[in-house]
């Protein structure tokens, strides 16, 4: 008799088992899965026409939906922009921690094109110290990194609008660095520049010129 109950109570905690795995694993789709129910056979639906979200990004964890609207309405300003909002050092750092991240492993952190994963075998993208780059409206370059370039990837999907202008600033400012005509600084700058010694020159006697390298050729023995 007892081993009866004790067969009938192991059979009731089964059951209760196989109930509540049918409740925590319950039959739906995943993202991405096929579906019969729809005509292009997919179970992810599109939201319906006329939705518009309310929060995104860290604001969608807020209790109401003022704050994903604002965000909304500021990428719609950038979106539409044609240069970069004012640019001050708060943009210009910002710009950089998105550059060093997103761009340098391609473009490199001095932006000529020789980037880490370049050295490894990508294609190389070209140097933003060239002419056409550098005579390039702002547009041109939030363009490219949000819809893509030959084998460049967009980055609309990972980058939002204001840290794409904020890159586009950044692109400036090394551009800067290395074409910057002396006539474009401040005073002072120029004052300074003017105050640096001259750069020694090599001197023309053959008598104090360093001796070739071993394993150089000797244009004198050759």
């Amino acid at each position: 008799m007892r081993l009866l109950v004790i067969l009938a109570a192991t059979c009731a905690l089964a059951g209760c088992e196989r109930t509540m795995k049918d409740m925590y694993v319950q039959p739906k789709l995943g993202p991405d899965a096929a579906s019969p129910l729809w005509a292009d056979g997919k179970g992810s639906r599109p939201p319906p026409p006329g939705s518009v979200p309310v929060a995104v990004g860290d604001l969608a964890k807020t209790s109401g939906g003022r704050h994903g609207r604002e965000e909304l309405a500021s990428r719609d300003v950038a979106n539409a922009a044609s240069s970069s909002r004012v640019i001050d050092l708060a943009l210009l750092q910002r710009g950089q921690a998105r550059y060093d991240v997103y761009c340098a492993p391609c473009h490199s952190i001095v932006g000529d094109g020789d980037g880490m994963v370049v050295r490894r075998g990508f294609p190389q993208p070209p140097s933003f110290h060239q002419a056409r780059l550098r005579d390039a409206p702002d547009r041109h370059l939030f363009d490219v990194i949000t819809q893509g370039y030959g084998v460049m990837v967009p980055y609309a999907d990972r980058v939002t609008p204001e840290d794409r202008w904020a890159i586009v600033a950044y692109i400036r400012a090394l551009q800067l660095s290395q074409d910057a005509p002396v006539a474009s600084l401040s005073v002072d700058l120029q004052a300074g520049l003017r105050a640096l010694p001259a750069p020694a020159r090599a001197p023309a006697s053959r008598a104090s010129a360093p001796a070739p390298s071993i394993g150089a050729s000797n244009p004198e023995t050759s």
